[in-house]
């Protein structure tokens, strides 16, 4: 009855599960399959498709020109971490936007594609899309909008920038030129700060004014000098960068006049801090196209006496604007002028120049800083194979002034004959930069006194221990002695010498009686 039972449940299940399929649509069971298809594919989570990036090769702005065809280089790049899946079918497209003025080339497809077929993590793949510029488009910098599909859907979008350069206008015709203006206008100012024609401004002055006329302005964006450091008293390369600010309007007849300061201490000293080396101050440029760059170069020499510090030059421009029209500006540049140090050293002193090894030599010299800048954190050291390294800190010397250098050199190791010392004398400028100065100078070591001398020396010490008192007392004692002796026999002597003469004198005496 049990089997029967479960029989019957499966047959109902069953019947159930085929009246459920037929009841089912065909879009529906397209959805119900569409599941399957994605999970037989890999994760997408795997697979970051916003990772798949697009740049300018080497970061390159591309510039374009109406008159010829330019290829713009792009990488592509899957910056999926190592391990994840390929991404494949990969699409490329630049959008050419609804409005003409978002897209600055010519139309000459209905869409632009590059296809790469897969790309693995970390793998990069060139492309290049080649355009062409349209003839209105001014010189300017526009913004390119790349989007980037994977399958068909997008899953990124780049903006990338790039630079168009406007056709050069053609000159115009005496016939399409504007006419004068009533005379009577003269008195009133023009929109832009004209007045009579003319107008004028500090620093370059400021953007185009409103209205129908403008003043095109002309900047320095920056200069160089050759050599890179200015010293005073040498003659260098002075190379101004300008730029013409103008969207619309070229500048010509351009005049431009470099005024420096003056610098001296009195009246036969006072001249310009620079002056040209050659010709006169003033330099001429033909003209500068609208939104153009130049550069004006001047040969100049620096003043020898010149402090260092930075010294700023006027530079005083002129020129016309495409209507011929009188413009004038001014700008200014901060040369930074350095100093050469310049000092003497006096004759050394060494004391004594022969010392033996473990000895010290004394040695003494002075600085004299004749140069026009501040020495700082001088230092002397002293190096050499037979004397120990020793260095002396001597500070900061003014200028002007002097300073004595007093040092200590200990003999390490014997020399044949005077050896070589060399004193390297270092010191820094106002920036931190360290220079060296190297003199030589000679110091003979020799060898140490023997010990045998040592000992002969020590001798005299040892002998002093001896017993003197009883010494002394001895030598009294003989010498009494033989005081002693002496006496006795002198006296012994002269006793027998006065009985000898007694005795011949008794002798003598009866021979005289007889003769009687």
């Amino acid at each position: 009855m049990n089997n029967r039972r479960r029989y019957i449940r499966k047959y109902m299940i069953g019947m159930l599960a085929a009246a459920l399929a037929a009841a089912v649509t065909p879009a529906e069971a397209l959805k119900a399959e569409a599941p399957e298809n994605v999970s037989a594919q890999a994760d997408p989570a795997d697979a970051d498709l916003s990772k798949i990036t697009l740049i300018s090769k080497n970061g390159a702005v591309p510039r374009y020109s109406t008159d010829k065809k330019t290829s713009w280089e792009l990488e592509v790049t899957n910056t999926n971490e190592q391990g994840t899946p390929e991404v494949e079918n990969i699409v490329i497209k630049p959008d050419l936007g609804d409005n003409v003025d978002n897209w600055p080339f010519e139309t000459e497809q209905q869409e632009y594609t590059q296809i790469i077929s897969k790309l693995t993590p970390g793998q990069t793949k060139d492309i290049s899309f080649t355009f062409t510029q349209r003839e209105d488009v001014p010189t300017a910098r526009h913004t390119i909008s790349f989007g980037i599909f994977v399958d068909g859907v997008k899953v990124n979008t780049q903006k990338l920038y790039v630079n168009t350069t406007a056709k050069a206008k053609e000159p115009e015709k005496d016939e399409d030129k504007k006419p004068d203006k009533d005379p009577a206008q003269n008195d009133q100012p023009e929109a832009g700060g004209f007045s009579n024609g003319e107008a004028s401004y500090s620093d370059g002055g400021g953007g185009e004014s409103s209205g129908n006329s403008s003043v095109p302005r002309v900047i320095v964006t920056g200069f160089s000098t050759s050599p890179a450091e200015v010293r005073a008293g040498q003659d260098f390369t002075l190379t101004v960068h300008l730029k013409n600010t103008s969207k619309s309007s070229r500048v010509q007849n351009m005049l431009f006049d470099l005024q420096a300061p003056t610098e001296g201490s009195d009246e036969q000293t006072m001249a310009p801090a620079f002056l040209p080396s050659s010709g006169s101050s003033s330099i001429y440029l033909e003209g500068m196209n609208a939104e153009g760059a130049a550069d004006i170069s001047i040969n100049l020499n620096a003043k020898s006496d010149l402090l260092q510090k930075p010294y700023s030059i006027e530079l005083a421009m002129k020129y016309e604007d495409g209507e011929g029209a009188q413009v004038e500006g001014s700008s200014s540049l901060s040369i930074p002028v350095k100093q050469d140090a310049r000092f003497e050293l006096s004759e050394f002193e060494i004391n004594p120049a022969n010392i033996t090894v473990g000895e010290e030599a004394n040695i003494m010299f002075n600085l004299y800083n004749l140069g026009r800048i501040k020495l700082y954190n001088v230092k002397a050291a002293f190096e050499g194979e037979n004397i120990k390294r020793e260095e002396v800190f001597v500070g900061n010397v003014e200028s002007g002034a002097s300073a004595s250098v007093d040092a200590m050199l200990e003999g390490t190791k014997m020399s044949e004959g005077p050896a070589k010392v060399t004193m390297i004398l270092s010191y820094e400028d106002e920036a931190g930069k360290v220079s060296q100065k190297k003199e030589e100078f000679e110091i003979e070591v020799t060898e140490p006194m023997q010990e045998d001398m040592g000992m002969m020396e020590e001798m005299p010490m040892e002998e002093s221990k001896l017993p003197v008192i009883p010494i002394v007392i001895a030598v009294i004692a003989a010498a009494v002695i033989i005081a002693v002796i002496v006496i006795v026999k002198r006296n012994k002597k002269k006793r027998m010498k006065n009985e000898e003469e007694a005795l011949l004198d008794e002798l003598d005496g009866p021979s005289e009686d007889e003769w009687k």
